[in-house]
């Protein structure tokens, strides 16, 4: 991929962040994934690569763009993967939350896996403990070796899980364990990059969420040196044989990052909608909006924060009040 993708991937995710933000708080969150997609979408189509979106809005026949199969770019540059989610946490939009963000993920074509909706078991940690954890094993032994790696007792480390009813006995296990947690109302992708930056005060990410976002959360991971596994769990015949159509014929094998995406090169870019530990939300001040994005890449192990400042009115069909 061509360096100099990574910031022309940056316009698309600080677009889809200022047309969905005008939303925040208007309990409106399809009106406000729409903004994001058709956002996304018209940036996209400026940018200099031959894209196709391999985790989406969904299917052809139910998403009117940015679907399964996809073509983006100008048709001409490089062959690339695309992963999007133009707007992860559109409930934390609707009601003014944390966390919520415009992201995508792009890889050498081939490289990125295509992921089926459906639920994804995962576990995440930063640089220290990169290679120092297992999503078998028992999660005392996991927070041990996150607390040896990162040199801090266990009732020092911070568990990021998302609160549902579905993780109570998780919940009891970390809390036994005397490790502290942060329940999230939704934005997994947030939780799994915040194990990366000390400054989140985060230090994992255990539980189920969406696999699609599962790769994502693995591309950002990747070029930050972190650690991201996943085991896909269908919840009915249908999701267990498209596991199977994707060649996975034992549900319980662990995705581990190469698997997730290859390859020795990945972007991953991400606007703050709302704010957040690491990115601030979008800012309106007449005709002109500021937003808050981070790009990184693995090849090079660049990261980079972006302030942005836009003129709404030079761009008015971006942002649709």
């Amino acid at each position: 991929m061509e360096r100099s993708l990574s910031m022309e991937l940056v316009r698309v995710t600080e677009a889809a962040a200022l047309a969905s933000a005008r939303w925040m708080g208007r309990s409106k969150k399809t009106e406000a994934d729409d903004a994001a997609t058709s956002a996304m979408r018209a940036v996209f189509d400026t940018i200099p690569m031959q894209g196709t979106v391999v985790i989406g809005e969904g299917e052809m026949d139910n998403a009117p763009m940015l679907y399964i199969g996809e073509e983006l770019g100008t048709g001409h540059g490089p062959g690339v993967d695309v992963a999007v989610d133009p707007l992860e946490g559109t409930d934390i939009v609707a009601s003014g939350g944390w966390n919520a963000m415009a992201v995508l993920a792009v890889a050498d074509r081939g490289n990125l896996l295509h992921a089926p909706d459906m639920y994804m078991d995962k576990l995440a940690v930063g640089p220290e403990a990169a290679g120092q954890v297992d999503i078998n094993a028992p999660v005392l032994d996991n927070l041990k070796a996150v607390a040896k790696a990162k040199n801090k007792d266990i009732e020092d480390l911070v568990v990021t899980v998302l609160n549902r009813k579905r993780h109570e006995k998780l919940i009891h296990e970390i809390v036994e364990a005397g490790a502290r947690i942060k329940l999230i109302p939704a934005g997994d992708v947030a939780g799994a990059l915040n194990t990366a930056f000390d400054e989140t005060g985060v230090d994992m990410l255990l539980g189920a969420g969406g696999a699609p976002e599962g790769v994502i959360s693995a591309v950002a991971l990747k070029c930050l040196g972190g650690d991201f596994q996943g085991k896909l769990l269908p919840q009915n015949d249908a999701e267990e044989n498209r596991c199977h159509k994707m060649g996975i014929s034992d549900i319980n094998h662990v995705l581990r990052l190469d698997d997730l995406v290859s390859g020795d090169d990945a972007i991953f870019a991400a606007t703050g909608v709302t704010d957040g530990e690491l990115l601030q939300g979008v800012r309106y001040s007449g005709a002109k909006g500021s937003t808050h994005s981070m790009v990184m890449r693995a090849k090079s192990g660049t990261l980079r924060f972006i302030k942005g400042t836009h003129s709404l009115k030079k761009k008015p069909h971006f942002f649709i009040k």
